[in-house]
């Protein structure tokens, strides 16, 4: 994608949060076409400048598993390596904020939960088809 497209993607993001935090996660939650859709905070790995995005999620257990594919893009998104860097962090699932801790799946649970993933938004079979890198799962894990 080109810078242009990425600049009119990140205005649509923040127009999905704004939404989502205004209606307390009644708009937002669930798109058509869509996986369920989670608000993640997250601070810069370099910058230190807090973020939120909005992304699709899957759940494994008590777990909330983002998948890092970037539509398909060769680098991992940005939030992925904030998170590597800083890995307690917050998010919003429908009207609920919770403290979480990040950390990436290991090789066992990206086979499990990856087909399910798929099976919940078939777009992200089509992009680990177009990237070399192995897309991976982000686990986000309740603390108390």
């Amino acid at each position: 994608m080109n810078d242009a497209a990425w600049w009119a993607m990140n205005r649509v993001f923040a127009g999905h949060t704004l939404l989502y935090r205004a209606s307390r996660g009644h708009l937002g939650h669930h798109l058509p076409g869509a996986p369920p859709m989670l608000l993640l905070d997250h601070v810069g790995a370099r910058s230190e400048k807090r973020r939120t995005s909005p992304l699709g999620y899957v759940r494994d257990g008590d777990a909330y598993v983002l998948i890092a594919s970037k539509g398909g893009e060769p680098k991992h998104p940005s939030w992925y390596h904030n998170l590597l860097a800083h890995p307690d962090t917050t998010i919003q699932v429908g009207s609920k904020r919770l403290p979480v801790s990040a950390r990436v799946a290991t090789r066992e649970e990206r086979a499990r939960v990856w087909p399910r993933a798929v099976e919940t938004y078939g777009g992200y079979a089509g992009y680990q088809k177009r990237t070399d890198r192995e897309i991976p799962l982000v686990m986000l894990e309740p603390r108390a």
